[in-house]
């Protein structure tokens, strides 16, 4: 079946014209929004400009991974951010995206969603989880200041055949794959809608993620803690423990073994089993 692509001007009627967004475009094809946008960011692009691709051949994860963006089937995403809030605290807002992306999910489909620290959407449940979605957070020096470009790429309606194996080990899935029916431009909206929200209570609260109530979200829906986990640090490092916290500067809090505690501000982690 031949999918419906995204309205660009009804998009920006709701999220510009009559929401919390400066500027939206939705593109057919391009090699990744992320990259598009840091090239805006220089160009004095302003806060809050969203961008929308029906297809990348070029999009990434983290660890510059390949993610797959087949045409009409996902939504991929990228927002440009300007925060007046401490540089200190601004490695938090990937994790904010994921509070809302996993909100938005529960809410808009019923299908259970956690996180995966420190950027991956999961669905299903306890031993089952798969991979959905993942978030990329990369920093943009200009003439106006540091920006963030924040970007999405979320498995919407692909089958399970069409699916990829999802980085760490995780098998990936789609909500349409976990039974969601799915109308990508009500997706679109909600998700943006609930950044925004999210974004909004972060900068009210000059990037405090304790006082603005983000810090215990992002722990009520992180399944990564209380995990046996494996954090490659590097090529020749690795941590392995459980994973008992995620602190007030979104570090996960690892336990080894012998007792040791340590927080890693980055890595790849790979849940082994849970506690």
């Amino acid at each position: 079946m031949t999918p419906v692509l995204l309205d660009g001007g009804r998009l920006r009627a709701r999220l510009v014209d009559d929401g919390p967004y400066a500027a939206l475009d939705v593109v057919t094809v391009t090699g990744s929004t992320n990259t598009d946008l840091a090239a805006a960011a220089g160009r004095g692009a302003a806060d809050r400009t969203v961008l929308i691709a029906e297809e990348q051949q070029a999009g990434r994860g983290r660890m510059q991974r390949q993610w797959t963006s087949p045409r009409g089937r996902g939504l991929f995403v990228s927002v440009l951010l300007r925060p007046d809030v401490p540089q200190s605290t601004v490695s938090w807002l990937p994790l904010i995206a994921g509070v809302a992306l996993a909100e938005t999910v529960q809410r808009t489909t019923g299908v259970r969603a956690s996180l995966k620290w420190p950027n991956d959407l999961l669905l299903g449940s306890g031993e089952e989880w798969l991979k959905a979605a993942g978030i990329l957070g990369e920093a943009v020096a200009g003439p106006d200041g540091l920006a963030l470009v924040l970007g999405m790429g979320i498995n919407v309606l692909q089958e399970r055949d069409e699916l990829p194996r999802g980085a760490g080990g995780l098998p990936a899935t789609s909500l349409a794959a976990e039974g969601a029916e799915v109308d990508r431009e009500e997706f679109a909206v909600a998700l943006l809608t609930a950044f925004a929200e999210a974004d909004d209570r972060w900068r009210a609260a000059s990037g405090d993620v304790v006082g603005s109530g983000l810090l215990d979200r992002y722990r009520q829906l992180c399944s990564t803690v209380g995990q046996q986990v494996r954090v490659e640090l590097g090529p020749d490092e690795q941590l392995r423990g459980v994973a008992t916290d995620i602190d007030a500067e979104g570090r996960l809090v690892v336990r080894a073994e012998s007792g040791r505690t340590t927080a890693v501000s980055a890595g790849d982690v790979v849940h082994v089993r849970r506690v």
